[in-house]
């Protein structure tokens, strides 16, 4: 039921006005004769007031009404017998939800006070639905800015604020273009006033592509934005909503995998290139192994031995294009490192104009260590350096061995092997300094962010531990500590032990003709029968016709991987359903593929990495012929 408070300071008055609602309907909470009595009990909450306009004492009903309504929010309407002009003026800005003049009928009344709740109910509706909406658009991730049919801002959530720099109390009564700046990302044109736009599409548009919004304080934003009318029934358009995000972060990790695909697209071209190379140099390099055999002439065997030497250079010149994107667990091997250094640093500035100064003991521990992966590790570095230095200079690189007596983390006690990159660059800023090994972290425009990052991970994978110290206009000094083998100092090489040969029936699988001569002429040099095969379905149906004719063959060699046909992998699985015993070798140009590096877990017995000499390959035969 509804509860009326009634405020009349005539006793008379009052009863008639009690009498009258309760028979309407609606209860009567109280009856107040004053001004301050009426402020009181309207604290009591009830659905109306009908406030007499004049009243004794120093509160009138206007100064009680402005009263009740802004504290309680109770819809008073007037009653009154006396209404002149000022006081209805004065009247008007309490903003009353009814007048009632003296004396009135029971429609009037009953009227006036349905009116009024349905006025007051209605208002309570549209402040709930505003609220609403204001908490919505306050707590969404997109920026969102409202204005009146004339452009003016009248609304902004805290994404707005934190986008374009302006606090909404700042902004609201602006104009859309002194707030929202925007500008085209290729040409930097100020863009079409979005506001304008959206009333002259009179629909829900995207505004503009490629746009920078330019905040108050010059910060450059790349946004997608869009807007929409606010219209009535009529369509008529009473304002604008304008809705954008910040897209700055989303077009970096776009751009970042961009160049992540082209580092993968690069490492398998890379990858196809060393191999294919491989295959080459193996031809070129057995080829000058047997001339040099064949021959006593002291100039021809000097000549032959350069181009041994050159081709083993260029092997090594592709195995550093397999550690650009070579990764995972590395594949240890006892490794000199003072030579591994010296290589990666000459592949690393190869037409730079920066010098590299070397300073590593003849007495340098060896380290188990995967060459490939440490390799790319000095390339990274050395070529960060070289970039920092665009005036040219030097880049000292120091190794020595050290002991590590204590745990210090993230060290544990033991040997090491402490490498010291020291450039003459521009350095890095300490802000910078706890970021650069992250991941995509980069200061550089053409930059991909992976480099140092890559190398951490690499370094960590080896138990050992990368650090920097630099400082602007000081230059960098990068440390790598990296376990030593045992601490021993790594002996000289031996000589060359003289060719092992063999005797024996060899089946030899490759898909290059030319490997397939010159391999089969050092084999049978070395004293081996030789059968070819160009695929691994051959090599199969080979193996079995030879098996099944009590020749069988001694050893296979075979390529792993044959363009459009069967390769050693699936190969052997084959022959070993054959022969449990098979005696087989794999061959492939991929120093990084699971297969060459873990080759018994695939039923090999030995591996041969192109391209080989024929020193390699009569001592890989020989060991696995005398298993």
């Amino acid at each position: 039921m509804v509860r009326i408070l009634i405020v009349e300071d005539e006793s008379i008055v009052a009863k008639d006005i009690k009498k009258r609602l309760q028979n309407l309907g609606y209860s009567v909470s109280a009856v107040a004769s004053s001004g301050e009595e009426a402020v009181e009990k309207a604290r009591d909450h009830p659905d109306l007031v009908l406030m007499d306009i004049v009243l004794r004492g120093d509160m009138d009903g206007i100064a009680a009404a402005e009263r009740i309504s802004s504290e309680v929010g109770i819809p008073v309407v007037y009653v009154t017998a006396y209404a002149d002009e000022k006081t209805l003026q004065r009247a008007k800005t309490t903003e009353p939800y009814g007048y009632i003049l003296k004396p009135f009928e029971d429609r009037e009344l009953h009227t006036t006070i349905e009116m009024a709740l349905y006025k007051h109910e209605m208002e309570k509706r549209v402040r709930e639905s505003e609220q609403w909406l204001a908490t919505t658009l306050k707590s969404i991730g997109d920026a969102v800015i409202a204005t009146d049919t004339h452009g003016v801002i009248t609304f902004m959530n805290p994404v707005a604020e934190l986008l374009t720099g302006w606090r909404q109390k700042d902004a609201v009564g602006r104009q859309l273009s002194d707030v929202f700046c925007i500008v085209n990302e290729e040409t930097r044109e100020v863009c079409e006033n979005p506001f304008e736009k959206i009333v002259k599409k009179g629909k829900v548009t995207t505004l503009q592509d490629d746009t920078i919004l330019i905040a108050k304080d010059g910060t450059e934003r790349l946004i997608a934005d869009s807007g929409a009318p606010i219209q009535d029934e009529s369509h008529t358009i009473s304002g604008t909503v304008l809705v954008f995000r910040d897209n700055t972060e989303k077009r970096k990790m776009e751009k970042e995998l961009l160049k992540i695909q082209k580092l993968e697209s690069l490492s398998i071209l890379a990858g196809g290139i060393a191999h294919d190379f491989n295959n080459i140099l193996t031809a070129i390099l057995s080829n000058a192994n047997l001339a040099r055999m064949y021959t006593k002439e002291e100039k021809v065997i000097d000549k032959l031995t350069k181009i041994e030497k050159a081709s083993l250079q260029a092997k090594d010149l592709m195995q550093q294009l397999f550690t650009f994107s070579k990764g995972g667990a590395p594949s240890l091997k006892t490794t000199q490192v003072k030579e591994l250094i010296k290589d990666s640093a000459s592949f690393a500035l190869r037409g730079s104009n920066v010098r590299c100064h070397l300073y590593i003991p003849e007495n340098l521990w060896s380290a188990e260590v995967d060459a490939g992966q440490i390799s790319q590790v000095i390339n990274n570095i050395i070529m960060n350096a070289d970039q920092s230095m665009p005036e040219g200079g030097i880049i000292q690189v120091r190794a020595e061995n050290v002991i590590i007596e204590e745990n210090s983390p993230p060290l544990k006690r033991g040997s090491y092997i402490k490498i010291s990159i020291t450039d003459q660059g521009i350095g890095i800023p300490e802000a910078h300094l706890q970021r650069i090994f992250d991941p995509y972290f980069t200061t550089k425009q053409k930059g991909s962010g992976l480099g140092l990052s890559t190398s951490f991970a690499i370094v960590k994978n080896h138990g050992g531990h990368i650090a920097v110290e630099s400082g602007l206009g000081s230059g960098s000094t990068f440390e790598v500590h990296l376990p030593a083998s045992e601490g021993k100092e790594e002996g000289r090489e031996e000589e060359p032990e003289k060719l092992k040969g063999g005797k024996g029936k060899i089946l030899l699988m490759d898909d290059e003709e030319c490997i397939l001569e010159v391999a089969s002429e050092v084999l049978e040099y070395l004293g081996y029968t030789v059968v070819t095969a160009k695929d691994g379905t051959e090599a199969v149906d080979t193996y079995r016709k030879a098996l099944g004719s009590g020749e069988p063959f001694d050893a296979v060699i075979m390529d792993l991987t044959i363009p459009g046909g069967m390769g050693g992998k699936e190969a052997v699985e084959n022959l070993r359903e054959i022969d449990p015993h098979v005696k087989a070798i794999v061959s492939s140009g991929y120093s990084d593929d699971p297969v060459t590096v873990q080759y018994k877990e695939y039923g090999f017995c030995g591996v041969v990495m192109k391209p080989y000499t024929v020193q390699e390959l009569s001592e890989t035969l020989h060991t696995v012929l005398h298993q």
